[in-house]
């Protein structure tokens, strides 16, 4: 046991993490053909069977279950404001399973020349408000009210002493669902993290229907004809977004370091990390020469990356792996489409160079609060 307990511990490092995480991802969400060739070779579509729900179900139960005779596991899990997003871990995969399967089974069907299971001929009767919607909604109202009130009993809410002002808990925590934006500061400078990304994730929903105009899948689930679209969506709502929230619940500790789901949360845990720029990269350890005066020369290293990244990036991907998109979307939409695709890539990009490297910015302007 205790040599699984280092194992795991040792697989939550942030690094392996997300390198197995992502491989994963890509395998399990096809974006492409080839993808989807191994997808196939290696039986990963029995994911979204019964079968291999009961399977996935039972293996997390044991985790959770196994993890809890160890006394650091259940202090995190069972702490009264992490007991929600332990829920939320099985909720999120019984509906991602839910909507996965039925796509696949729609895309059966419609090989098999049938209709999707959501379409239907227009009814003959009406259903009415009485008693086929109220009374839905009133049962619904009973059992979720006697499960809160169960929940409000058996679990004391999490409320601590009054607020001291010389006094700050530690690790200071967001709300849950701000704990994505709360990592995502880790790695970028605030007014990024906290007003740009947040605001492209908005733009970005809103331009949706914009940007794919194509008719396959609209109204019922299908995955075949839609897999970039639906591969997209699932890497920045499941990596970039939930996946960060249950690192800052469960892995996030004292000073903002990492601990694994059965390690001790040692508060005199101290990494010893020194995040240098990109200009002290080139100018000080490569060249061994100190840093330019001018600004402008100081971060041309990070103007250059970021220009050949958003600039001379797009048009080549145009002309080879997005030429289909380009083709499809024409020159202002596939503009569009490229500089979001690329600004989400750009978050685990930054985060893999901060763990390796232990890069802080790539462009540091802290004389006019411009860092990236």
């Amino acid at each position: 046991m205790e040599a699984f307990k280092d194992l795991v511990n040792t697989f939550s490092s942030p690094t392996i993490l997300f390198t197995v995480t992502l491989a994963s991802f890509f395998f399990i969400f096809p974006p492409s053909d080839w993808f989807d060739k191994w997808h196939r070779r290696l039986g990963l579509y029995l994911l979204w069977t019964k079968k291999g729900f009961i399977i996935i179900t039972i293996g997390m139960l044991g985790f959770f279950i196994v993890g809890l005779g160890d006394a650091n596991f259940r202090s995190i899990v069972l702490k009264p404001d992490n007991v929600p997003i332990s829920g939320l871990i099985f909720l999120l995969f019984f509906f991602t399973w839910l909507s996965m399967r039925q796509a696949y089974r729609n895309d059966e069907r419609m090989e098999a020349g049938e209709k999707p299971d959501e379409y239907y001929e227009p009814p003959n009767d009406k259903a009415l408000v009485w008693p086929d919607l109220v009374y839905v909604e009133f049962i619904s109202l009973i059992l979720f009210s006697a499960f809160l009130m169960v929940w409000s009993v058996g679990l004391p809410a999490p409320i601590e002493e009054p607020a001291n002002p010389t006094e700050s808990p530690n690790p200071a925590k967001a709300p849950w669902y701000f704990l994505g934006l709360q990592e995502l500061l880790v790695y970028f400078d605030p007014w990024l993290a906290g007003v740009v990304f947040p605001s492209l994730i908005i733009v970005g929903l809103m331009a949706i229907p914009f940007l794919d105009r194509n008719p396959e899948g609209s109204g019922y689930y299908s995955y075949k004809n839609r897999k970039f679209a639906i591969a997209m969506f699932m890497f920045g709502w499941l990596i970039l977004w939930n996946m960060l929230i249950i690192v800052g619940t469960f892995l996030r500790g004292p000073n903002w370091n990492f601990f694994g789901p059965f390690e001790y949360w040692d508060i005199h845990k101290l990494e010893p990390l020194t995040n240098i720029n990109l200009s002290e990269f080139v100018f000080v350890k490569w060249l061994q020469t100190g840093l330019p005066d001018n600004i402008l020369i100081r971060e041309m290293w990070g103007f250059v990356v970021l220009g050949i990244y958003f600039v001379i990036l797009p048009p080549l991907l145009a002309k080879t792996l997005l030429k289909r998109f380009y083709d499809n979307l024409g020159s202002f939409r596939y503009a569009i489409f490229v500089v979001l695709l690329l600004t989400t890539i750009l978050l685990p990009i930054k985060m893999y160079l901060r763990w390796i490297f232990n890069l802080k910015y790539i462009i540091a302007i802290p004389e006019y609060f411009f860092n990236i």
